[in-house]
């Protein structure tokens, strides 16, 4: 996939074409920040520009790609702070520890903690094993 950093667009735009081809990742932006001071995330309708775009083009994505190779892509090249988070269910946890991780391994596991798990019931009381 190929996703389109615009200065028109707004961070929703692209957070959405992103999850598009990802849907149990996100991505959140950040205003750049000293190391070890608190992050301030954007919010969704800040255009790119806004939120400190130095330069537009295209982030050639494929699910190989690690994420932390995709968040040094929007730093370097865009100098846009972001970072990845993946679906647990209701929640969304920040994929800093697993950032070696592809998008693809990612993504899947996402899928497995956060579909419901087929569970076989049983029906009849003859299914039951008693001791």
């Amino acid at each position: 996939m190929v996703l389109h950093i615009l200065q028109n667009r707004t961070l929703k735009e692209a957070q959405d074409e992103f999850s598009s081809a990802y849907p149990f990742l996100r991505i959140e932006f950040y205003r750049y920040s000293e190391p070890g001071s608190a992050r301030r995330h954007l919010k969704n309708s800040l255009l790119l520009i806004a939120a400190g775009l130095k330069g537009t083009g295209e982030i050639e994505i494929n699910d190989q790609m690690t994420v932390g190779q995709l968040e040094d892509i929007f730093q370097k090249q865009f100098g846009l702070q972001v970072q990845v988070s993946r679906r647990s269910g209701t929640l969304w946890l920040e994929t800093t520890m697993t950032d070696n991780w592809t998008l693809k391994q990612q993504n899947d596991h996402g899928r497995e903690l956060s579909e419901p798990a087929n569970i076989s019931r049983v029906t009849r009381r003859e299914d039951i094993d008693e001791d």
